[in-house]
């Protein structure tokens, strides 16, 4: 039962938009692979012998959070876990999460840089505090973007390691494992925390020391398989996890024990 923990897509109707705009800003070799629709996307997972997938929904204005909410809520099944988004601007962050969890969703996702927020921010502590007594998961985009400039550091691992001491018993997934193009800090941060990485557009990009370090310091039981599709083919990013992780029962925590205890400890506390 493979997870990928990291995974995006759109209603129909908006997908097509959607991806034309978000490839505008990128590199045109880091471009989306899928139409950005839930039918590509298990088409896609059904290739790579991929069980279920999260959906990383991101609210970028207050607006789009009841919209995402209903969206997920339609989409949801057993292939399709959606994570619900909380926009730093709502009126009450702790009620929305409520929302969030009384709609049964299990997690929510958070991008600094497109919502405009430094993760480590005091204005942000009301919502992670909702979020640590509500039990809900808390994915973060984490480290650089590619849409943004490079000096950009308002998901730096050093922010996460912050917010994961302030409050330890968040369930943290810090993606493109624990910060992208920034694993060099990682390694001297969050590497070895309880704050789960996940492998999401690493791999593919950067093997070298840095990665290397992470991996050698971070415990397996705390290490995530995810893609970024439609951003990445998951069936690559498979076979490079697999290709990282070759000892067998170490693989298999990355690539399911690890999300099934997550997910599973979610519907218990439910």
């Amino acid at each position: 039962m493979t997870t990928d923990f990291h995974a995006h897509a759109f209603p129909d109707g908006l997908a097509p938009k959607a991806i034309e705009t978000l490839n505008s800003g990128i590199p045109r070799r880091s471009r989306a692979v899928l139409d950005g629709t839930i039918a590509d996307l298990l088409r896609s997972m059904d290739g790579a012998g991929i069980a279920r997938s999260v959906i990383c929904s991101i609210a970028t204005a207050p607006r789009q959070v009841e919209p995402i909410i209903n969206w997920s809520l339609s989409i949801a099944s057993d292939r399709i876990v959606p994570f619900g988004s909380v926009h730093p601007e709502c009126e009450d962050p702790g009620e929305t999460a409520q929302k969030i969890a009384d709609a049964g969703l299990k997690g929510l996702k958070l991008h600094a840089q497109y919502q405009k927020f430094a993760v480590d921010e005091r204005r942000m502590w009301p919502l992670y505090e909702a979020a640590q007594e509500l039990g809900l998961i808390v994915v973060f985009h984490a480290g650089r973007d590619i849409a943004f400039p490079p000096e950009d550091d308002r998901a730096a691992p050093g922010r996460i390691l912050a917010v994961h001491r302030a409050f330890p018993r968040i369930k943290i997934v810090a993606a493109h494992l624990g910060g992208w193009k920034m694993w060099d800090e990682v390694a001297g941060t969050l590497a070895g925390t309880d704050v789960y990485l996940e492998t999401s557009y690493t791999f593919n990009v950067n093997r070298q020391d840095g990665v290397a370090r992470v991996l050698e310091r971070h415990s397996p039981e705390r290490i995530l398989f995810g893609t970024d599709s439609p951003w990445v083919e998951q069936k690559l990013t498979l076979d490079l996890v697999r290709e990282a992780f070759p000892e067998e029962e170490t693989q298999q925590k990355v690539l399911r024990w690890n999300a099934e205890r997550l997910l599973d400890r979610q519907e218990a506390a439910g």
